[in-house]
């Protein structure tokens, strides 16, 4: 067996794309209630549109997106069906804390959470909790302009304090921050960010994400003095950068992009700010608010684990003339010659992830967890609303192989695996529902229309069958041909 006996297989989601009920029972309006679908999404999730509050010239699909809040019993049924040995899943701030600043929390929402992690124990499955996926409280963002103010610090210590007593014994995996790195390229669905016409933009990005470590390493620091068993992870958004050509300035081109997304992590895992950081904030003036005790925070207070979210690989390159871009994860890049590519652009690369994983491993030597890993495409149901993802299942069958040989020939500590969107759920990319990942079908369109009702596709039966033999058995009963040869969706 590659796999440990005691490796976490399951799937993840995020509260703000699958719970809904973004007004019941006390939950206060978050960043990320108010990003609509369509053309005025992007300029939204980058803080360069403002959208504090709902319209009716847009739809907000993280309204009722699958309604989970409501119906959590049914999906969590589902994944211990699957044999989910853990579920990650987030909680969304404005339901513990509806404004984030008071001193009390919001039982009503505390008990949400305590019954769903019941729910999950019930069904033999380990809850994995992602502290903030991207969820901001918008009091906090409009009165305080989000982790731009040192004050959410206190906030988001005040929020750990209450959970991680609360739920103790329950929840022993914990991620502080979803994707940290995002806070560079979609500050204000990352972080609760807008901008002004006269911000210095990067400075901004920056001190916030300042913030935010100190936060984290604040949060680990609490998780172990109120539970020694608590494991605490950060999280990032993965996937390593090739050089397009042997060009020695493509080569440090591809270094200088993996080191803009390495530097948060560096930072939680290794406990200071690396040199290379401090040279580049330092060439571009951005001087950081860096109060006395806060590097030995960071320092005294370093993460137990490292995850991340693969999806493709990417690539550098210093020519002008190689225009041609593809889409991926929010991130462009230069298009690869050698990938194909899903419906939405993401170029498909299994040998990435091995690759991912070693960049990673050598770099931090601590164990590592895949959180996030899958593919989004057009699933089209017959008339009983059967979905025969065969495209899902060979793209992650090649990525669970490549995770494999990461493990057994490279020698990579891995903790677990969690498939994206286990249940199909709101893209946060794109706010679309038709972009699906799951393993169960809901039926929901990007307009809001459906019964909402779950149905298992093929994909359903063949992860279950990758639990229960620990990633030994990867086959189709279409056969394992290559992804590659395969259409999506």
């Amino acid at each position: 067996m590659v796999f440990r006996k005691d490796f976490l297989w399951g799937g993840a989601t995020a509260a703000n794309q699958c719970e809904g009920g973004y007004d019941k029972d006390g939950r206060g309006l978050a960043n990320v209630d108010v990003v609509p679908i369509g053309e005025d999404r992007l300029p939204i999730i980058t803080g360069q549109k403002k959208s504090f509050d709902f319209d009716d010239d847009h739809f907000y699909p993280a309204k009722e997106a699958i309604d989970m809040y409501h119906r959590y019993k049914e999906d969590i049924a589902l994944f211990g069906e699957m044999g989910f040995k853990t579920y990650r899943l987030s909680i969304a701030w404005s339901r513990i804390f509806p404004k984030g600043d008071e001193t009390e929390p919001n039982e009503a929402g505390l008990q949400f959470y305590e019954d769903l992690f019941k729910e999950c124990h019930k069904h033999g499955i380990e809850p994995l909790v992602t502290i903030t996926h991207f969820d901001c409280p918008m009091h906090l963002v409009e009165k305080y302009g989000a982790w731009r103010s040192r004050e959410l610090v206190g906030f988001y210590e005040n929020l750990c304090h209450v959970i991680f007593n609360r739920y103790k014994g329950l929840v022993k995996y914990w991620l502080t921050f979803n994707e940290i790195n995002m806070i560079l390229h979609a500050p204000f669905m990352g972080a609760g960010l807008y901008f002004e016409e006269d911000d210095n933009v990067e400075q901004v990005k920056y001190q916030s994400a300042h913030h935010e470590l100190l936060a984290s390493a604040i949060a680990t620091k609490i998780a172990h003095e109120v539970d020694p068993e608590n494991k605490v992870g950060c999280m990032l958004a993965a996937g390593a950068y090739y050089p397009y050509t042997s060009n020695p300035k493509d080569v440090w081109a591809s270094r200088q992009a993996d080191r803009e997304n390495y530097f948060f992590i560096d930072v939680q895992s290794r406990g200071e700010y690396p040199q290379y950081a401090l040279k580049k904030l330092e060439r571009a003036g951005i001087e950081l608010d860096i109060r006395d005790g806060d590097l030995e925070l960071l320092k005294e207070n370093t993460v137990d684990f490292v995850s991340f979210s693969y999806y493709s690989s990417r690539v550098a390159t210093t020519d002008p003339k190689l225009l041609e871009k593809t889409a991926g994860n929010i991130f462009e890049s230069v298009k690869n010659p050698y990938l194909e590519a899903s419906e939405w652009g993401w170029q498909i690369d299994p040998l990435g992830l091995r690759i991912t994983l070693n960049d990673i491993y050598d770099r931090y030597q601590k164990p590592l967890f895949i959180v996030e890993n899958g593919l989004g495409a057009v699933d089209t149901p017959d008339e009983n609303g059967y979905v025969q993802d065969d495209y899902r299942i060979n793209y992650l069958a090649e990525h669970i192989k490549a995770m494999k040989d990461a493990v057994e020939l490279d020698g990579v500590d891995l903790l677990g695996y969690t498939t994206w969107g286990c249940i199909d759920l709101v893209s946060a990319g794109t706010g679309e529902m038709k972009k699906r990942y799951g393993f169960i079908y809901v039926d929901r369109d990007n307009e809001g229309h459906g019964t909402l009702k779950r149905t298992k596709k093929k994909s359903f039966d063949w992860y279950k069958k990758v639990i229960a033999t620990n990633g030994e058995d990867l086959s189709n009963d279409k056969g394992l041909s290559s992804f590659l040869n395969n259409s999506f969706g």
